[in-house]
């Protein structure tokens, strides 16, 4: 099955003391990623059942001699998550965040430092360049306190640039932020924001889904950035290159049904290229939080005179891409791949799409790890049927 095609359940039954430990193995056992979580769990009706049955369908899937984790693994991460000072939520318990039940790859659990009620508040994801210009910190920031001061969580992850703007905005507002923490809990990156996540536990909240003591790696960076989007009524991209982590935010958000919200720049500046085709496509052009409250509907102050000006991208609306025709294309691409290799220039004929077209939609889905390239210009879908 398909990740897109699976579907939590709204209201998931609590898991019961006895169950904490074995949905913890599960998902620390060797292969196993969300969906495989949540799927096991649908079709087993318990973690233990999953983790009895987990060994059959690895040998069914072409793994011998498989073993789930071992208990002493997950008592060791609980022992360390409570010397860091953390929580942990799994998914279906009360504190666990409302909006990620809606995402079909929700986290299974949550390392939580700081005031988890914030996980349970109408959020914005905010994410951008982490080289951004003096102006795109201006705009993160003016953002991040209007938001703020209007309700919202702003939801980021504690990278340099905008992110960084972001939270400390919106902790000297009204100190409504959560960082989605690409490694463990206890793991700050970069470690020049050691004195920003200290700011956000005191008044904020820090999440990562991995074990601590975690570092991160390359790969932890798109699972990081669809909790930001999962989390988020909307996201608002400030800063961004045409091939960069906060378009695969963004796309992540239009998946999952939440609003995408770009600040334009100019044309000749690459650190802006990533917003304005966004724009280009249909998302909803941000000059400040007051285009971002007006288009969800928060109730807004009278209208002041903008701090700054930033003119958006030239072009008729009509010529402008719907960004729903992006995760059409995304899902005809996997629907077509499959685990022999194709022809990129077939994959092109087949679907009647332009090099232009096809190139950043296969470079968003390798790094999201759902198809890989072989020599000789060469893709293959990655089989997520059974374990991902």
């Amino acid at each position: 099955m398909a990740d897109g095609q699976l579907s939590n359940p709204t209201h998931p039954t609590p898991p019961t003391k006895d169950e904490r430990l074995d949905r913890l193995r599960l998902v620390r056992s060797r292969r196993v990623g969300a969906v495989t979580y949540h799927r096991l769990l649908a079709e087993h009706g318990s973690a233990s059942a999953a983790l009895a049955a987990l060994p059959h369908i690895a040998k069914a899937a072409g793994v011998d001699e498989y073993q789930v984790c071992p208990l002493g693994v997950v008592q060791a991460e609980l022992k360390q998550g409570r010397a860091s000072g953390a929580t942990l939520l799994l998914h279906g318990e009360a504190d666990y965040p409302q909006a990620l039940l809606e995402i079909p790859d929700a986290p299974p659990v949550l390392w939580a430092i700081g005031d988890v009620s914030l996980l349970n508040r109408p959020a914005i994801g905010m994410v951008g360049a982490r080289n951004a210009s003096s102006l795109g910190v201006r705009m993160a920031r003016r953002l991040g306190a209007g938001l703020s001061e209007a309700g919202f969580t702003v939801v980021s992850g504690l990278a340099r640039g905008i992110d960084t703007a972001a939270h400390e905005a919106a902790l000297a507002s009204a100190g409504r932020t959560v960082a989605v923490m690409a490694g463990g809990i206890d793991v700050i990156y970069p470690q020049e924001n050691a004195g920003l996540a200290a700011a956000i536990d005191a008044s904020g909240c820090r999440i990562s889904e991995h074990p601590p003591g975690v570092e991160p790696q390359a790969r932890h960076f798109p699972l990081r950035n669809r909790i930001v989007a999962g989390l988020s009524r909307a996201v608002v991209v400030v800063e961004a290159a045409a091939k960069s982590g906060s378009l695969i935010t963004a796309r992540a958000a239009l998946d999952y049904g939440r609003e995408v919200m770009a600040v334009p720049g100019h044309p000749f500046d690459a650190r802006a290229s990533g917003c304005n085709m966004l724009i280009r496509d249909g998302a909803l052009l941000v000059r400040g939080p007051q285009d971002v409250l007006e288009a969800l509907g928060a109730p807004t102050a009278a209208r002041p005179e903008p701090e700054m000006r930033l003119d958006p991208m030239p072009g008729p609306a009509a010529s402008r891409r719907p960004l729903k025709e992006v995760a059409l294309l995304h899902s005809m691409i996997l629907n077509r791949l499959g685990p022999s290799p194709l022809a990129e220039d077939q994959l092109m004929r087949d679907l009647n799409v332009t090099s232009a077209q096809l190139a950043p939609e296969l470079l968003t889905l390798e790094l999201d790890g759902r198809i890989a390239r072989q020599p000789g210009g060469l893709l293959a879908r990655l089989d997520q049927s059974r374990l991902d």
